[in-house]
């Protein structure tokens, strides 16, 4: 009678658990129950850490990029720093509102790739999807870089060094993010709050004499001489490299689901706090920078020369400089937390591999951060771990992306409606409105710079996207093709290949028996006296399983492997099993001493119609 086994016994459910290694325990912590997903959520503290390095950390090259168009046309051009600063923190708050409206309108997360999809269209939401991996990817490159500009900048010996160093961090970032979310969170929460204070102290005791302390020294040498004439596109190109500050922003809106109950409410307000801190430090680095004349430099960036000038060499210089190098390395964490996530939401709609949504022991979306890390690693090995040559690859997905969403959301509000809709909607309008217009500026600015290599890349992954899901939806009609017929029998060959006689092939030998399935071992003659020796040892082990020698003149094995397949499906038809010996080693770093021939066959007959390859484990006691 037919049944369907719907849960095993009690006793395997409740005491079964994943066994690793002590090594894994020791590096990623103990496996976790699907149960204790809850626990892994974060609070406002921990997502802070989280979800807001990258944009906090911009603060400390944000005003720099500013700086760097603006000396171009000397005192005139340095003029204009505040008011384009200003302009900045405008527009983020107009982003942080916008954000604001799309977590409690979507609080699934998947943010800018989610809304553009179901508002404007699959193919805007690949877009927004392929322009923010992007933006996480070059997120990682820049802060890791930067990060070790800072330690070089205070230990110059260090720059031989410069790409391990990059390389170093990254890793380390990534084996932080596969303990789980909740633990990196918590890592990166200390150093977050060391910035902020000790930065917001710096400035505030900046202010404070520049408003009542009878003002601060000038920097020397603040006014270069001008090399081109001051004009709105270069106002513009200052705007632009200045709205890298708002990278990041759109992270938290991408992951609301694992934040602590209420997600919605929770991350809203976390937003709102990230986008005010982000404001008050990036306007005080920029006018304290500015009332200083601080010019960034090689040797000193605007936070330096502001901590040198405000702070002298006492502690909170060294204080600001440490946490800032720290914060620019990490910032590269909230690219592991949002990456991981977009990644999963797209495996889900059948988008990216289904190994994306995969959940790891520490119930964190391993293989994204796994792909993330190595794709920083080749990106920041390519460009020699020059943060200023990865820069131009910066803003254009992040306000891609801003601009998708706003456009989505505009056109949610226009089909759904609800109560007050209508300043819902003027909100997200005008925050497509600025978006777009910082996006045509950003890549007409910096097109020529670099950014030409998003342009192309944004569509090259889109048609990537499409072609996966078309794959999987052809998978899906070919497997689903109404109900399947009931299974029958089917007449099958058992062959199994043998290099000579072993208890591998014995145990082998021994499951084949049980198959119930006509059996003939296989060996290919490559050396006439081995092949001897095995056909008497054969012949006196007395075995009911037939040997089959085949010469090789080439010395191949799969030229005569296949031959005899041919011939059994000839001779009976029907399926062939193929039975390959598998040897387990004791020790994990044996792995590479063994099965190399059986690995190649695997994947040689894998594709072969009406050939199953099956692997008979033996394993080791030595």
């Amino acid at each position: 009678m037919p049944f369907v086994l719907e849960r095993g016994p009690a006793r395997y459910n409740s005491v079964w658990r994943p066994v690793p290694t002590s090594i894994y325990r020791v590096v990623f912590g103990r496996p976790l129950r699907t149960s204790e997903g809850g626990r892994e959520r974060l609070d406002r503290p921990r997502a802070l850490g989280a979800f807001g390095l990258d944009a906090l950390s911009s603060v400390a090259y944000g005003p720099d990029e500013i700086l760097y168009v603006l000396l171009l046309a000397g005192s005139a051009g340095l003029a204009w720093n505040l008011p384009i600063g200003l302009a900045i923190v405008v527009l983020l708050a107009i982003v942080v509102t916008s954000y604001r409206q799309t977590i409690f309108a979507y609080p699934h997360g998947g943010g800018s790739y989610t809304v553009a999809r179901e508002n404007l269209g699959i193919r805007a939401g690949l877009v927004a999807a392929a322009a923010l991996m992007v933006d996480y990817l070059t997120t990682v490159a820049v802060s890791v870089t930067a990060g070790v500009e800072a330690l070089i900048a205070m230990a110059p010996a260090l720059n031989a060094y410069r790409v391990p160093l990059d390389v170093g961090i990254i890793v380390l970032l990534m084996l932080v993010n596969l303990r789980g979310v909740r633990e990196s969170g918590a890592v990166f929460v200390v150093p977050t709050y060391i910035f902020i204070g000790s930065l917001g102290l710096l400035l505030a005791w900046g202010a404070f004499r520049l408003m009542f302390g009878g003002g601060l020294p000038v920097q020397p040498a603040s006014a270069p001489a001008p090399v081109e004439g001051l004009s709105l596109f270069l106002i513009l190109r200052a705007f632009a490299g200045g709205c890298t500050a708002m990278t990041g922003v759109e992270a938290i809106a991408n992951g609301v689901p694992v934040f602590e109950p209420p997600e919605t409410q929770r991350a809203a307000s976390t937003l709102v706090i990230l986008g005010g801190i982000l404001s008050i430090l990036f306007l005080g680095v920029v006018w304290v920078g500015h009332a200083i004349g601080a010019v960034p430099s090689d040797q000193a960036n605007v936070v330096a020369q502001i901590g040198q000038t405000v702070a002298g060499s006492g502690p909170l210089f060294y204080l600001v400089q440490i946490s800032a190098a720290l914060i620019l390395s990490l910032a590269a964490n909230t690219s592991f937390n949002g990456f991981p996530l977009l990644a999963a939401v797209m495996s889900r709609d059948g988008y990216l591999p289904h190994q994306f949504s995969h959940r790891g022991l520490r119930l964190a979306y391993s293989n994204g951060i796994v792909v993330l890390g190595l794709l920083a690693v080749v990106l920041v090995v390519a460009f020699g771990g020059e943060t200023h040559a990865l820069i131009p690859l910066f803003a254009v997905g992040v306000f891609l992306c801003f601009t998708l969403s706003q456009l989505g959301m505009v056109r949610h509000w226009l089909r759904v409606g609800g109560n007050g809709w209508r300043s819902k909607l003027a909100i997200n309008g005008v925050g497509a409105l600025t978006t777009a217009l910082v996006t045509l500026i950003v890549v007409s600015t910096k097109f020529l710079e670099g950014a030409w290599i998003v342009v192309l890349l944004i569509p090259i992954l889109v048609i990537g996207f499409l072609a996966i899901h078309a794959h999987y939806a052809e998978m899906a009609r070919e497997l689903e093709s109404g109900r399947p017929s009931r299974p029958t029998p089917e007449p099958h060959q058992v062959l199994l290949p043998v290099a000579g006689l072993d208890k591998a092939v014995s145990e082998t030998v021994a499951y084949g028996l049980t198959l119930g399935a006509p059996m003939r071992a296989l060996h290919v003659i490559i050396d006439d006296d081995a092949a001897e020796v095995l056909r008497k040892e054969w012949s006196e082990w007395g075995v009911d399983v037939p040997l089959v020698m085949v010469p090789s003149p080439y010395r191949t094995l799969l030229g005569p492997l296949m031959h005899e397949i041919h011939r059994l499906h000839h001779e009976a038809g029907g399926r062939v099993t193929v039975l390959l010996p598998e040897v387990v080693p004791r020790h994990w770093w044996q792995e590479a001493l063994h099965n190399q021939t059986v690995l190649q066959l695997q994947l040689e007959l894998r594709g072969k119609p009406d050939v199953a390859v099956t692997t008979v484990p033996v394993r080791l006691d030595k």
